[in-house]
Parts: structure tokens; C-alpha cells; sequence
């Protein structure tokens, strides 16, 4: 036991893999066997994340959460802005530009008006709850955009722990939203084709939602709607910290 505890204390950043990888797996047999896909097993482990990230910050006072137990100290590592922003660029740089060019101008629109619905719905949520600084409504915005995009600009512009964990959840709501509700607004908002698959992709913007949604309607839309969710999220970290940060600055 006291050379695998010394092996876990040196070795954080692999033990924090680990386990994710474990939990990724876990979460994905409880989408498979218990939802029938319906819901992501991303957004299961995600949920799960959070719990354990509660339950480590209540068991040992601290402020990392899970992080702050020494045998998961791997997790302030893994959990960091710079593993958080490679895996938005790796995500942003799977898209292809090109294959975007296909659904012309109402691509692009479907993009930014996705990005600024989710986010001025944000904004307003933050609102009703009592928030009225630029930079938790700014995080909260964003989050409402997706769970990636909200720690992103939480990050950027000096958001606190807990408006950053909202904007999360917000994000997973978001996702399960999406996911079940595609395959049955789907034959209501002619759903049907690769085209109108672009462009419920770019305003739902969620990629993990789009690509089970989709699944659940048409496989052969998924990679339609999951390129332009994946432009949304890159777009979306450079729209939220910047552009409409600046822009509720005016007026909060």
C-alpha cells in the first residue's frame, strides 16, 4: 500500500486519465443499458464529475474540489486551463472549413444567432437569479451556449469557482435538452436533410447534444449537425470573453 500510495502521489496526471477514462466508461454503459442513448454518456460523466467535485470539496473544506484529496491531486492538473483550452483547439481543429462552405450564408447566420440566443437566455436566467455583474453574467451566458464555452470565458475574465460550476450545469442541461428533444421536434422543424442538419447544428451549438440528437433521429445527419456545433463552440469562446463581454460592461 505504501508504494502504490507513493506511486498515485507521483504520478497524478496519470491516475486523473484513469479515471476519467473509468468513468467515461461507466457513464457510457448506463447511456447504452439505461437510456437507450437518449442521453450522451459525455453528459452523464459530466454529471458525475460535478457530484465528485462537490462531494471532494465538502469532505475536505478546500476549494479545488476532488482536487484537494491528495490521491486525486492529478485533477487540478488535468482540470486546468491548459488541458481545458487543447481540448477546445483539438475539437475547433476537426472541422473543415470547406465542407462548412456547403450551406452558404444561412451557415454562418445559424451561428451566431445560435451563439447569441443561448447567450442573452443566459444572461437573462442570471438575471431572474440575482446576478448583476458583467463577469458572472458574462460566465453564465456563456455556459448557456455549452459546457465548454462557459469555463472558458469563466476563466478569461476572472469569474469565481461557483458561477463557473453553474454555467456548467447550464451547459449540461442544455445538452440533455437537446438530446431528447431533437428526434421528436425534428419531423415539426424539417429535420431531414445533411443541409437543415447544418443548421440546427450551428444554433443548437452543443456538440455532444446535436450528435446524439441526430442519432436518435437520422444517423446520417450526425456529422452534418456535429461539424457546425463544433464551429460554434471555438466561435463561441472568442464571441463570450471578448465581444459580448465588453458589451454588458455598458450596461452592468
Amino acid at each position: 500500500m505504501e508504494t502504490l500510495t507513493a506511486f498515485v502521489l507521483k504520478n497524478g496526471l496519470i491516475v486523473a486519465f484513469l479515471v476519467v477514462g473509468v468513468l467515461m466508461f461507466v457513464a457510457s454503459i448506463f447511456s447504452t443499458h439505461l437510456t437507450r442513448k437518449k442521453i450522451p454518456g459525455s453528459a452523464l460523466a459530466i454529471l458525475i464529475g460535478l457530484i465528485l467535485a462537490y462531494l471532494g470539496g465538502h469532505y475536505t473544506g478546500g476549494t479545488k474540489g476532488i482536487a484537494d484529496i491528495p490521491f486525486f491531486a492529478g485533477f487540478g492538473l488535468l482540470g486546468g486551463s491548459m488541458f481545458r483550452d487543447f481540448a477546445v483547439l483539438a475539437t475547433a481543429m476537426g472541422a473543415s472549413l470547406l465542407v462548412m462552405r456547403s450551406t452558404g450564408w444561412a451557415g454562418v447566420l445559424s451561428l451566431f444567432l445560435g451563439i447569441f440566443l443561448s447567450f442573452f437566455s443566459g444572461v437573462a436566467v442570471g438575471l431572474f437569479f440575482g446576478y448583476t455583474d458583467a463577469v458572472s453574467l458574462t460566465t453564465l451566458g456563456a455556459g448557456a451556449c455549452t459546457y465548454i464555452v462557459g469555463p472558458v470565458t469563466g476563466g478569461a475574465i476572472g469569474a469565481s469557482s461557483d458561477v463557473i460550476a453553474l454555467s456548467i450545469a447550464a451547459g449540461v442541461v442544455k445538452t440533455l435538452v437537446v438530446t431528447v428533444g431533437t428526434p421528436f421536434l425534428a419531423p415539426h422543424i424539417g429535420l431531414r436533410s445533411p443541409h437543415a442538419a447544418m443548421i440546427f447544428g450551428g444554433l443548437m451549438g452543443t456538440t455532444s447534444g446535436v450528435t446524439a440528437g441526430l442519432a436518435a433521429t437520422d444517423p446520417v445527419l450526425v456529422p452534418y449537425g456535429a461539424l457546425t456545433a463544433t464551429f460554434y463552440t471555438g466561435l463561441g469562446c472568442l464571441l463570450c470573453p471578448s465581444i459580448l463581454y465588453l458589451f454588458l460592461q455598458l450596461f452592468f
